[in-house]
């Protein structure tokens, strides 16, 4: 494998765990009432597409505009992203071994560039990085769709075939799959009841992922 592209969401930070208690406790319930919808559903998604999916599925519970149901997740994403999250443990020197194999390196998210680049700015990993692939560059739909990672693909330069993709979430796993990519399932606390089970490998925690990575790209 000539290159490694990580979601952020979930994998590079563990902001997962902040999106999903918005969600469970906020979000859905004032969309669409308590237990209507599994957070699961709409993990790896853009968040300016959820609205439009809950109104699809689940329209004749959906009981909020699109302008303020957006509005939870900009107002949460600057806190939330600039005080509250956390890289994943060993990243800087998991990063620099990929390096010096000659390994390519990309963030592949559905969140906006903007923050994107808290992540980055925050934790100075920039460097780290040839491509930082976003949302903001589709033109259809996000995960599970592929486009985005066949942009990042595109961006740094390697065969869709020579990427691996890390991704914590069913959606983010299809997206790696259709792409034509390797995609590994990363496992955390937060995510353990999701279905990885398509991923061509799953790592549990941050040593596994690291070791599954080195071995890949060996």
């Amino acid at each position: 494998m000539k290159a490694v592209l990580f979601d952020m969401d979930g994998v590079l930070v563990d902001s997962e765990e902040y999106w999903v208690a918005l969600e469970e406790e906020e979000v859905l319930p004032e969309a669409v009432g308590e237990g209507v919808v599994d957070d699961e559903e709409i993990t790896g998604m853009n968040y300016r597409e959820i609205h439009g999916y809950l109104d699809d599925h689940y329209g004749e519970h959906l009981d909020i505009g699109r302008e303020q149901f957006e509005t939870y997740y900009e107002d949460a994403a600057d806190d939330l992203y600039s005080e509250r999250v956390e890289l994943i443990e060993g990243f800087e020197k998991l990063a620099d071994d990929l390096r010096d194999r000659g390994v390519r390196t990309a963030v592949v998210s559905s969140s906006p560039l903007d923050w994107i680049g808290i992540v980055v700015d925050r934790f100075e990993i920039g460097e780290h990085f040839d491509a930082l692939v976003s949302g903001d560059e589709i033109e259809g739909p996000s995960k599970p769709e592929p486009e985005v990672y066949e942009i990042a693909a595109a961006e740094v330069g390697v065969d869709p075939a020579d990427c691996v993709a890390v991704e914590d979430s069913e959606n983010g796993v299809e997206a790696a799959n259709r792409a034509g990519m390797t995609s590994v399932g990363y496992r955390t606390e937060i995510n353990q009841g999701m279905d990885l089970s398509k991923a061509d490998h799953v790592a549990e925690g941050p040593e596994e992922l690291r070791g599954l990575l080195l071995e890949l790209t060996s």
